[in-house]
Formats: structure tokens, sequence, C-alpha cells
């Protein structure tokens, strides 16, 4: 470690006004990917401002939406009654994310904010159509994620909540790394008002991704039998110590057709 100042705000304006004011201020939500990083003194911020703070926790369902703000943690989010009789696939998914401390300090902000191409959140998003909330505009998850570790968060915008429509039918499927639990990749699809929805994590150079070939044969016919002969292009697909771009390309239809035989 080195040193660096610390702040713990009470308000989200104070939260904003700090990170707004010094380019090398880094936000502390869960702190499952950020102390690490500073253990490694991969990253250097001259300050942290932890939003523990803020408020910003909780699930609420309205109608054929849940909202999910920003601090809330992983355990949270796999525990909630309401979301699990409106999008248990979503909850689910909550469940099979790190293990046990993991899911009590990380929130679904820090995650998303943090765009990890093998987190689980973002397919999640994609595949449900979800709306990220932060202090100063709506983002949908076709516009947010922009690239591995990059999303369209400007400098001190803070995630406050994300939108979920329930979707009509849905199922996430992993194949998890058995020492971390990040997906070595993983597929969520989802049949909603709009069509049906398929992204991919952890396959991804660039992160997660949606899968149009198989959107296009789901929304024709949702059933396995319809992807069972689509092939993923193994170009732009991460190959290291875990798997190659060819296992992944084949994990992506095995893991696709898993969810929608669950979902169907």
């Amino acid at each position: 470690m080195y040193d660096f100042a610390y702040q713990k705000p009470s308000s989200l304006a104070d939260a904003v006004k700090a990170l707004s004011a010094d380019p090398d201020a880094k936000a502390l939500a869960g702190g499952m990917t950020l102390i690490p990083v500073l253990k490694q003194r991969l990253n250097k911020p001259s300050l942290l401002v932890d939003l523990a703070k803020l408020g910003l926790v909780g699930i609420t369902v309205s109608g054929n939406t849940v909202t999910i703000a920003g601090m809330t943690t992983h355990g949270a989010v796999a525990a909630d009654a309401g979301l699990k009789s409106k999008i248990p696939s979503l909850s689910e998914m909550a469940s099979f994310i790190g293990d046990e401390a993991v899911r009590h300090r990380g929130t679904i902000g820090g995650s998303l904010a943090n765009n990890d191409p093998a987190a689980d959140y973002p397919a999640a998003v994609l595949a449900l159509d979800a709306t990220i909330k932060t202090d100063r505009r709506s983002i949908k998850g076709d516009d947010f994620f922009q690239g591995m570790f990059t999303t369209t968060l400007e400098q001190g915008e803070l995630i406050t909540a994300v939108e979920f429509p329930a979707p009509e039918k849905g199922a996430y499927e992993k194949f998890r790394n058995p020492a971390s639990r990040y997906a070595i990749v993983g597929v969520y699809v989802a049949k909603t008002a709009g069509g049906v929805r398929v992204a991919v994590t952890g396959a991804g150079q660039g992160g997660v991704f949606r899968h149009t070939a198989m959107e296009q044969a789901l929304s024709a016919n949702f059933s396995p039998d319809a992807i069972a002969n689509i092939t993923t292009p193994v170009d732009g697909l991460n190959s290291d110590i875990h798997a190659s771009a060819e296992y992944r390309a084949h994990l992506v239809g095995v893991m696709a057709k898993r969810a929608v035989a669950r979902a169907y």
C-alpha cells in the first residue's frame, strides 16, 4: 500500500463533489476489485471516497420493474423475496457470484462501474434491457458498456440504482473458474417485451456482448434446438490459461442452450 487521502461522505452531493474535484480520486464501493488492485500498486489514487454512508441500499418492486440501489450487495440481491418473485434468474445469478464473503461486501453498482470482462451483472443488464441510473442521468445498458473495464461513466459520476424490467422468461448459465467463481463463459438469455436478448460475459476481449445470431433464431423459435447449429466466431474472444478462444466459443453455445432450456 501507499499513502492516499480517505473520505467517507454522508451525502451523494458531497461524494460527487469530492470525486469531481480530483481526477485521480476513486470511489470505494465494496472494494472487491479496488482493494486488491491497490495492494498490487496497479492503481494509485490520490483519494478514496467511501460510498458506504450514502444510503444507496435496497430493492423495490413496482409493477413489473425491479429497482436495485447501487450499493446493494450481491447477497441482498440473492436473498430478496420480491426480486425472486419477479426475476428469479437475476436472484439466482447473484447467489453464485464469488464466495460468501464477496457476496456480503461486493455491490451491484461497483461491479457495473468496474465492468470486469468476466463479471456477471453486465450480462444481466444487457439481457434484461436494464437502465442504469446515476446522479445525473439514465443510461440504457446497450449504451453503458464501452469495452473491457470501460463504461460511459464520466469523472465523478456515480451509479445510484439499476432498473430491471421483469422478462417473460429468463435464465443465466455460467461455466465458472473453480477458484475465483468468475465466469469463464456466462450466458444470460431473456425473452422480454421487446424480443429475445442474449448476453455473453467472460468470453469477449472487449467484455460483455450481445449474441445477435442467437437472438434472431430464438425470436423465431424459443427452444434450445433453434440455436443448436449456431457457432460463435473465435475472433475477438479471450484466450488465456483458463480456456482458449476456441473452447470459449464452444462454451457459449453450451451455456446458451442450457439457459434456454431452463427458461423454456
